[in-house]
Formats: C-alpha cells, sequence, structure tokens
C-alpha cells in the first residue's frame, strides 16, 4: 500500500470514477501533502455507493448577517484572481494599481507571465477575457463604492511549490517536487484557465440565494452570463484540441475529478467528455444535470477549491492570505 498522498487521492478518485455519473447527481497553499490528504479524504463516498437520481441543485438559503455587499465582496476576491491570471497570460502585464486598492489588506501578484501562443484564435480569446475579467474587476468595485476590499496576495506563478503546481500535482498531471507552467503553451494555459472558470459558473449561480437587491441581482446573472460564456469556450476549445491530442481530455477529467474531491463528497463536477454515452469522444461542453440544468457551489465549497484544500481553512493556494471580506472561510469537509 503507498504511502505518497497524492497517489492515494488518484487510486481513490479512479475507484470512484468508474461508479460515477451518467448524469449529474444532487447537490451544490498549502503543502502537497496536506492537499492530498484533503483530497483523499473527499474521494471516498460516505455512502458507499454512488448517489442517484438528478436533481436540480437547490438555491442557497440566504445567510442571515451576510449581506449583498458582503456577497459583491466575494465575487471581487475571484474576479482579482480571474483577471490577473488572464492579464499577465495576454499582455504579460497585471492590473493597474488603481483597480486593487480598498479595503483589506492589499497584496501582490505572485508569478505570471505573457503566453507565446502558437495558436492565434487562443490568443485572441485570451485577450477578449482578459479585457471582461477586468471590466468585471472595475463594474464590481464601482458598484461597492468604498466598501470594496482591496485585491489579497495571489499567487499564480510556476515554481514547484506554486498553487498552479500544487493543483496540477493534486490531479495528477505532474509529479513530485515537478512545476506546472500555465504559460509555457496554448495548451497549459487552457487547462489553467479550465480551473478557474468552472469555479466561477458555479460561485455566481450559487451566490442567487444570498442577494436580496434586485438590482444586485440582475448584475450578478449577467458576470454569470459572461462567465459561463467564457468556460463554455475554454471548454470548447480544450476539447476541439483533444480530440487530436486525447491527452488533454484525460487532463481535463483529471482536473475535474480534483476539484470534485475538494468540494465535497457529493458528485458536482464534470469534465469535457462524456460518460456512459458509448463513445470515448462524446462531448460535454455544459456541465448540466440531467435536467439541463448548471449546478451551485457554495462560498465555502468555491473556497475549498481556490484554497486547494477540503477542510475548514481562511487562506491556501491560489490566496495565500486568504481573501479579504467578510465571507473568507472555506467549507467544513466539503459541505
Amino acid at each position: 500500500m503507498t504511502n505518497d498522498p497524492i497517489l492515494q487521492v488518484l487510486e481513490a478518485c479512479e475507484q470512484r470514477r468508474n461508479a460515477r455519473r451518467d448524469f449529474m447527481r444532487y447537490a451544490g497553499t498549502a503543502a502537497v501533502a496536506t492537499a492530498g490528504a484533503s483530497l483523499l479524504a473527499a474521494c471516498s463516498d460516505s455512502g458507499g455507493g454512488p448517489i442517484n437520481g438528478a436533481t436540480p441543485t437547490p438555491t442557497p438559503t440566504a445567510t442571515t448577517g451576510v449581506t449583498d455587499a458582503d456577497v459583491f465582496n466575494f465575487a471581487l476576491n475571484l474576479e482579482y484572481l480571474e483577471a490577473q491570471f488572464y492579464a499577465f497570460a495576454a499582455t504579460g502585464s497585471g492590473l493597474p494599481n488603481s483597480s486593487l486598492t480598498g479595503t483589506g489588506t492589499q497584496g501582490a501578484v505572485t508569478g505570471g507571465r505573457q503566453v507565446t501562443f502558437s495558436d492565434p484564435l487562443v490568443a485572441r480569446y485570451a485577450r477578449e477575457i482578459a479585457a471582461d475579467e477586468l471590466a468585471h474587476v472595475n463594474f464590481l468595485r464601482t458598484t461597492l463604492g468604498s466598501a470594496a476590499v482591496a485585491q489579497p496576495a495571489i499567487d499564480i506563478g510556476v515554481t514547484a511549490t506554486s498553487a498552479f503546481s500544487n493543483a496540477a500535482r493534486a490531479a495528477g498531471l505532474i509529479g513530485t517536487g515537478a512545476a506546472f507552467d500555465v504559460y509555457a503553451n496554448d495548451e497549459n494555459f487552457l487547462l489553467g484557465a479550465y480551473i478557474f472558470e468552472d469555479v466561477g459558473v458555479t460561485a455566481y449561480k450559487g451566490a442567487v440565494g444570498f442577494i436580496s437587491n434586485k438590482t444586485f441581482l440582475e448584475a450578478a446573472a449577467g458576470i454569470h452570463a459572461a462567465e459561463a460564456y467564457h468556460a463554455g469556450l475554454v471548454r470548447t476549445v480544450l476539447y476541439r484540441k483533444g480530440v487530436a491530442t486525447p491527452a488533454l481530455l484525460d487532463a481535463a477529467d483529471a482536473i475535474s475529478n480534483a476539484r470534485d474531491s475538494l468540494d465535497g463528497s457529493t458528485d458536482l463536477d464534470q469534465g469535457i467528455r462524456a460518460t456512459g454515452s458509448g463513445s470515448t469522444l462524446a462531448s460535454n461542453i455544459v456541465p448540466t444535470d440531467n435536467s439541463g440544468i448548471a449546478f451551485s457551489r457554495t462560498p465555502g465549497q468555491v473556497l475549498n477549491i481556490v484554497y486547494l484544500n477540503r477542510t475548514a481553512q481562511t487562506a491556501g493556494g491560489f490566496f495565500p492570505n486568504g481573501v479579504n471580506g467578510t465571507i473568507r472561510q472555506s467549507a467544513a469537509s466539503g459541505t
């Protein structure tokens, strides 16, 4: 029996994958060893078998004491992360400081550089999404006014201990001591984008139940739609490239399984390749349940993924010092 926590994660996830998702099921940096142990705990289904049936993910019940501003500031932290990643990848430079100030401790960005794209279409997509994400940051900051939180410290580096490398290692894409460079080529960039985009979509859908102001709700729905377009584009391009290079499909599935392991014991996430279809090349561009409804994640589940830890934490992964604002703790046991 291996003592390597990452190998244990992969073995447990492989066992779980064999019994999983003919359709969507019900629901809503640390050291590598910590991430691996957290993923291992999440990969085992406590009920002893797959959850059957397909029920649309319920809208989270609003939590007393959480304001619309709290929710928008939580979203702003995620937009800072996405915007900086895309800005560096597309242009080689991060966001201007005028878009980073606010309440809480302002942090720096670790890592980030321009991708030398070989596919001009992927380069154009990167520039377009980068512009959208900056616009989201500025919109949320304007809407929040003086209540807007500052950008927290963000890790988008490419060292062996960076958040991207720890995430890739937990997904089985790289080995011990290796680094995952998301800026090395088109494919690595797309895999990095895939990590963020799917999480952003589920985060905005999950935020619906926490927003009471109609104007704020409409704005959140609009950003959710934009993020869904981004996610669909990234999934489509990855799938198209994966048809010619099946290892990309495997990598995307591995990332999906790692995310799924972090956000709890229920089977939420889906890769870009359909399962139970009888064809290894059937696409799964839009991850939904059997009613065609996309799923949600709670703020705690979102933080489980970006902190790269399944236990209750206030920092880690892509946010080494945590996010700013009231909503900053990940969920205990991924619930």
